[in-house]
């Protein structure tokens, strides 16, 4: 079965009541990045830091793409896309998405520690660059190849497919 399944990461105001938070996650607070006015709530929404690119809206859109609720640090550990992949057995994956050292990486490490196949699609995920904290999307090409079970280009993924 192929699905198109999307992992987003918002934040609600009641998020704000956290005791700590690492660095990216004290930025994303800071700028309002994912920042939703509540779980049921999508006004605001449209074009906001949270919505999708408009470029994207058509395949995500469809009726068929399925937006599993919402990660709220990192990885999938806090929301329903493993039951959303192990309801329909899905068992391999093609990954990709924004900050590849962290979110992708993190969805990656959860994916093969529950014994899937996972490839990265690495022009189909982006880094973050910081003067001091170095580069994020290096960081985690290198972390792809001893992790995943492929890392190929989103060309090589479309031939695959046909």
């Amino acid at each position: 079965m192929r699905a198109l399944l999307i992992s987003p990461h918002y934040f609600y105001p009641t998020d704000s009541g956290w005791k700590f938070n690492g660095p990216l996650e004290t930025e994303e607070f800071k700028n309002h990045s994912f920042a939703r006015r509540g779980p049921l709530d999508l006004s605001g929404f449209p074009n906001s830091g949270a919505d999708w690119l408009d470029r994207f809206k058509p395949y995500i859109e469809d009726g068929k793409t399925i937006v599993v609720s919402p990660h709220k640090v990192w990885g999938p550990q806090t929301n329903d896309l493993v039951l959303q992949l192990a309801k329909r057995r899905i068992s391999k994956i093609i990954l990709g998405g924004m900050l590849a050292n962290i979110c992708v990486e993190s969805h990656l490490r959860e994916f093969l520690e529950r014994g899937l196949e996972v490839a990265v699609v690495k022009d189909a995920t982006a880094g973050p660059r910081h003067p001091e904290w170095g580069d994020g999307y290096q960081a985690a090409m290198i972390n792809y190849r001893f992790l995943a079970h492929a890392v190929v280009s989103a060309g090589e993924t479309v031939d695959r497919m046909r």
